[in-house]
C-alpha cells in the first residue's frame, strides 16, 4: 500500500472512468487533490459529488499545484496527446486512459518524450490486472499450455444498441476513426498480447456500421447513461459498431476476434481463449473469478481465483480471499498499486506488468493496420518500430 497522503494526484475527466480512477486511488491511500472537468461548472459539481478538495479551472492551474506529482488523464481521446505532452513537460508522472493517442504518429512522439523524461508513464489497460489474467500469463510463460497456436475471442457490449444511444465516442473527431475497436478492441489486443507474450504481425479486418443515423441529445451525456429524454438531433455515423478480425502472430500462431458495441445482452463481455500444443485456457470478464483449463488426455479443470491455488503472479494480484469476487474496480486498484509502487521507488520495475507508452503505441499500429485492411479488403502487415 502507498503511505496515505504521501503522493498527491489529480484526475483529468469527471465522467464514469474518471470517477473509477478517483475511487481506486483513494483505496490505495493516494491523496487525490482535485479534478479537472470539461468546464469549470462540471468540474466543481463533480468535485463536490465525489468529495475531492478542489476543481481546477484549467490544466495550467492543475500543473501549477506543486503538490500534484501524478496526473491521470481520463478525458476524451482527442485531448490525450496535447494534455500528456503538457504534463510530461511539467515533470509529472502520467497514467493515461486508452487509447494513448488518436494516431500512431502522436503515440511515437509521446514514447520518445516519456523515454527522455525518466518519469513513470503508463496506459490504463486495467484488464491485465484481474488476478486470473496474471496467473494465465505466468502459465503461458512456464510452458503449461505448450506452444501457442490459436488466440480467439470477443469483446461485446450492448450500450450503443439503439439509435437513441449516444456518447462522444461516436464522433470520429473526438474518439478517433475507430470506435468499437479503438474503445474496447484495443483492450482485447493488449490483454491477449500480454498473456501470450506474442505480438501481431498482420491483420485482416472488416468494419460494419449498422446504426447509420443516431439521435444526439442536446446537452452532455454520461457514458453508459440510460437517460434518453429531451431534445435530439439526427446525426450520421461514420464509426463502426463492430469489427471482425483475423490475426497472424509472430510465432506462426493464428487468431480471431469479434468486437461489438451492439450485441444485446452483452454488458461488458471480454472473452479470450488460448489454445496451445498441451492445454488451453479461457476467461470471460463477466465471470472473472473462474478460469477454464482444457486438456486432451485428462479431465478438464476450472480454477477459481484463490491465492492459495494460483501461481505467484496470480496470487500477487489478488487482494481478497477466494470466493470473494474481484471485479472491474479491483483491477484498477491492482494496476495503480504497481504504478505507484514504481513512483515511490523512483523507477519502474525491471519488467513492469502495467502497459507502457510503447505498448500504447503498439495498439495504434494495430489500429492503423485495421483501418487499412478494412479499406483495402486484404491482409495488412503491422508497421514495425524500424519503419515508424
Amino acid at each position: 500500500m502507498v503511505s496515505p497522503g504521501s503522493i498527491g494526484a489529480a484526475v483529468i475527466g469527471t465522467g464514469f472512468i474518471g470517477t473509477v480512477h478517483v475511487q481506486a486511488l483513494r483505496r490505495l491511500g493516494v491523496h487525490v487533490l482535485g479534478v479537472l472537468g470539461s468546464s469549470a461548472a462540471r468540474g466543481a459539481e463533480a468535485a463536490q459529488t465525489i468529495g475531492v478538495p478542489k476543481a481546477y479551472a484549467s490544466l495550467e492551474e492543475l500543473l501549477a499545484d506543486a503538490d500534484v506529482k501524478v496526473v491521470h488523464v481520463t478525458s476524451p481521446n482527442q485531448f490525450h496527446f496535447s494534455q500528456v505532452k503538457q504534463i510530461l513537460a511539467a515533470g509529472r508522472h502520467v497514467v493515461c486512459e486508452k487509447p494513448l493517442t488518436m494516431t500512431s504518429a502522436e503515440a511515437i512522439e509521446l514514447v520518445a518524450l516519456a523515454k527522455a523524461s525518466n518519469l513513470i508513464t503508463a496506459v490504463n489497460y486495467n484488464i491485465r490486472y484481474y488476478p486470473l489474467n496474471q496467473h494465465s500469463r505466468a502459465m503461458v510463460a512456464a510452458g503449461d499450455l505448450g506452444d501457442v497456436r490459436l488466440i480467439t475471442g470477443h469483446y461485446m457490449q450492448d450500450w450503443l444498441l439503439f439509435d437513441t444511444d449516444w456518447n462522444w465516442r461516436l464522433e470520429a473527431d473526438k474518439g478517433g476513426l475507430l470506435r468499437a475497436f479503438g474503445d474496447i478492441g484495443t483492450h482485447w489486443i493488449d490483454l491477449t498480447s500480454f498473456i501470450s507474450g506474442l505480438k501481431i504481425t498482420s491483420v485482416m479486418a472488416e468494419l460494419s456500421t449498422f446504426v447509420k443515423t443516431r439521435q444526439q441529445p442536446v446537452g452532455p451525456v454520461e457514458t453508459f447513461s440510460q437517460d434518453r429524454s429531451g431534445e435530439t438531433v439526427a446525426r450520421n455515423i461514420t464509426t463502426e459498431d463492430s469489427a471482425l478480425l483475423l490475426l497472424r502472430y509472430e510465432n506462426g500462431a493464428r487468431g480471431s476476434v469479434v468486437v461489438s458495441q451492439v450485441s444485446p445482452g452483452k454488458k461488458n463481455s471480454l472473452c479470450w481463449q488460448i489454445d496451445g500444443s498441451k492445454s488451453s485456457a479461457a476467461w470471460d470478464s463477466e465471470k472473472p473469478d473462474h478460469l477454464p483449463i482444457g486438456h486432451r488426455d485428462k479431465p478438464n479443470q476450472t480454477l477459481q481465483r484463490d491465492a492459495a491455488l494460483m501461481n505467484a503472479a496470480g496470487a500477487a494480484a489478488a487482494a481478497l480471499p477466494g470466493g470473494h469476487v474481484e471485479g472491474f474496480a479491483d483491477s484498477f486498484f491492482a494496476l495503480f498499486r504497481e504504478i505507484y509502487g514504481a513512483i515511490e521507488a523512483g523507477q519502474p520495475p525491471e519488467n513492469p506488468g502495467y502497459a507502457s507508452f510503447a505498448d500504447g503505441c503498439y495498439e495504434m499500429y494495430v489500429c492503423d493496420a485495421v483501418l487499412e485492411s478494412a479499406r483495402l479488403g486484404r491482409w495488412v502487415d503491422l508497421k514495425s518500430e524500424a519503419s515508424s
